[in-house]
């Protein structure tokens, strides 16, 4: 009876600590996903239709700040806030895909080897994987959500990148952009 006790306490520890451990396995894939320039695998740890949604939303946000309340109580001004809107959310859902990733990677990896910027040094040599998730600091903000913020690459912004756990997989559902 105490080795089905035990048993059972090892198999709640493991699950546990496989839980606890979820969003920095998802971190770890999302950057492999990236180095390996693979998008099949980049859906295993990213929630695309989520992701879209959050992003849509913060730029719109992001549009209607920057015009300022003349544009927005003007007639003319609420067509072309509606009209960047809709380009802005029409580009979201264009980029936020795992073909959009593969277009954004394999531009990333034209532009680094254009400047130069390989693994090995040589030209013709393999580009710097992207990284967006280096050096993130973690923070679980509830029992099913999990927040990395790392820096963009010139050092200057935060960037905060949101994990949900569905189910007992965490996934990343946003990316809260720099202000």
């Amino acid at each position: 009876m105490k080795k089905w006790i035990a048993l059972v306490l090892v198999v709640l520890l493991a699950f546990g600590g496989f839980v606890v451990a979820g969003p920095y396995i998802a971190i770890h894939g999302i950057r492999n996903a990236l180095a390996e320039q693979d998008t099949g695998k980049l859906t295993r740890y990213v929630d695309f239709p989520t992701l879209r949604v959050n992003l849509r939303a913060q730029l719109q946000d992001r549009i209607v700040r920057a015009a300022g309340m003349q544009a927005q109580s003007s007639f003319l001004g609420s067509i072309a806030l509606s009209l960047a809107g809709g380009a802005a959310g029409v580009g979201v859902d264009a980029m936020v895909t795992p073909t959009g990733i593969a277009a954004i990677l394999q531009g990333h990896s034209v532009w680094k080897r254009a400047t130069g910027e390989t693994a090995n040094g040589d030209t013709y040599g393999p580009p710097r994987p992207a990284e967006p998730l280096r050096q993130v600091e973690g923070h679980y903000q509830s029992l099913s959500r999990f927040t990395a913020t790392s820096t963009v690459y010139d050092g200057s912004a935060p960037m905060t990148f949101v994990f949900e756990r569905q189910g007992i997989v965490w996934k990343l559902t946003d990316i809260q952009l720099p202000r």
